[in-house]
């Protein structure tokens, strides 16, 4: 099996998955007695939040090879996973306000694990935006993969926020909160698609930018041939 192949597998696994989550959630998952239809936001909250945080664990660890080695394609990976676990971390933090205004009465209130995973996303926007206008030399390499270490111990503290800080976030998954059979499938069907729809986003990103070096490099390439041959 060659890598297109793969590519459009994993693809499809992932459109398969999110519709099987979306008519899982809305049409077999019974709503708690306890919330209105809201309650079905957590199907995609909490499935997003760890697909994010897998992410940029992943991004972390792969800044770390990079350091370690100075590999291109650690540093290409830890670079659109940043990327990608932006763009659900954005989601986490929309859809998160979502419910707890059906929760809680108001959409944010400054408690832990909500105020840390904003502080978590906003150190990756600026590994982001380093990347994106700070050029692509081995300084600011180096700078952005500082970055993304620093992101591992902030993820650590995301994850223990509530049991550490009482907060008031649920703890709806780990505490027995999915009671039914088929909100349990409707939770699991969540996590799968979300990290499958990461896992192509990322392949994505990254065939894309390895692409984009190889054009850079055979433009360089071009410019001081002519050079040489304007020499000549």
């Amino acid at each position: 099996m060659n890598r297109d192949t793969l590519y459009l597998g994993v693809m499809s696994l992932a459109l398969a998955l999110s519709l099987a989550t979306l008519y899982w959630a809305f049409e077999v998952a019974p709503e708690p007695t306890s919330m209105t239809f809201a309650q079905k936001i957590f199907y995609f909250h909490v499935p997003s939040a760890i697909s994010m945080q897998l992410l940029f664990v992943t991004s972390g660890i792969a800044s770390i090879v990079y350091l370690v080695r100075d590999t291109a394609g650690a540093d290409r990976l830890a670079r659109c996973c940043a990327e990608v676990g932006v763009m659900l971390a954005l989601f986490v933090l929309i859809t998160g306000p979502l419910w707890a205004r059906v929760a809680w009465g108001h959409y944010w209130e400054w408690e832990p694990r909500l105020t840390l995973t904003m502080v978590l996303m906003f150190m990756f926007v600026a590994y982001v935006a380093l990347r994106a206008f700070g050029g692509d030399d081995p300084l600011t390499r180096r700078i952005c993969a500082g970055l993304a270490i620093a992101g591992l111990p902030a993820i650590y503290l995301v994850r223990i926020a509530v049991e550490k800080w009482r907060g008031t976030h649920p703890q709806v998954v780990w505490k027995g909160g999915l009671q039914h059979p088929d909100m349990k499938t409707a939770f699991l069907l969540g996590c799968l698609a979300f990290v499958f729809i990461s896992i192509t986003l990322v392949w994505s990103r990254y065939r894309q930018a390895k692409t984009a070096e190889r054009i850079e490099a055979l433009t360089l390439e071009l410019m001081e041939r002519d050079l040489l041959e304007d020499e000549l």
